[in-house]
């Protein structure tokens, strides 16, 4: 089953590859590979350090070359939005990752395929076992294809409570603000749930594990019109 799922993994992603060890280190979240008794070094934390190094070498060189007026200080507040963890839990859904992480039981019980902090390291993970299996071109192609892609679009998520905040004051005369209204999950791993409101209005709502990532969230469905 497990071999199966990584076949389709492959599919989705475009790229076969040679080691498939590989790729099943990738997926391996440190819940699964406790379970098995397989050792720390074993789970994707050490390939989702990797993938972090790559990551960001090749944002900044996309940055760099379509950019070319860009302040360098622009430039690292904007990589710093790509590839933060909200951001590319955001990018993990187009494939959509989730599916292919393997968990342990209990992580898998309290909801481990949709938390950001999961989605977002696997695919950092990916990027770093597609990096040794087959160079950086092979890398760069995954990262440009799912990351670096629609680059417009992922701004308005990044940029989200600016963007609000911004058409707010310009249509409206009452005040945007943010307000929590639950918590989910337990302390080591806390979902905080946020509404966007205008006035009393609530035009948005988003989870994070933090109270800025759950508030980006919102702003971002508040903008679309999408549900959280």
């Amino acid at each position: 089953m497990e071999n199966e799922l990584l076949t389709e993994l492959e599919q989705k992603i475009g790229y076969q590859f040679k080691d498939k060890g590989l790729l099943k280190h990738a997926m391996s979240h440190s819940s699964y590979a406790n379970e098995r008794h397989m050792g720390k070094l074993k789970s994707n934390e050490r390939l989702e350090f990797l993938g972090d190094a790559v990551l960001e070498l090749v944002t900044s060189e996309y940055l760099f070359h379509t950019y070319p007026t860009m302040p360098e200080g622009d430039a690292t507040k904007m990589r710093a939005s790509i590839v933060c963890e909200q951001t590319l839990a955001f990018c993990a859904k187009a494939i959509p990752l989730g599916d292919y992480i393997l968990l342990g039981r209990g992580e898998e019980i309290s909801g481990g395929r949709t938390r950001a902090s999961i989605t977002s390291d696997a695919c950092e993970a990916l990027i770093g076992a597609i990096y040794l299996d087959g160079g950086f071109t092979s890398a760069k192609e995954f990262i440009c294809k799912f990351i670096l892609n629609d680059l417009e679009h992922k701004k308005l998520f990044f940029d989200s409570k600016t963007i609000l905040q911004e058409r707010v004051q310009a249509h409206h005369d009452k005040v945007l603000h943010y307000e929590l209204v639950g918590e989910e999950g337990p302390d080591h791993q806390k979902l905080f749930v946020v509404e966007a409101r205008l006035g009393e209005k609530v035009i948005g709502r988003g989870k994070g594990r933090t109270k800025k990532a759950a508030e980006q969230e919102a702003a971002y469905h508040a903008l679309t019109g999408r549900e959280n």
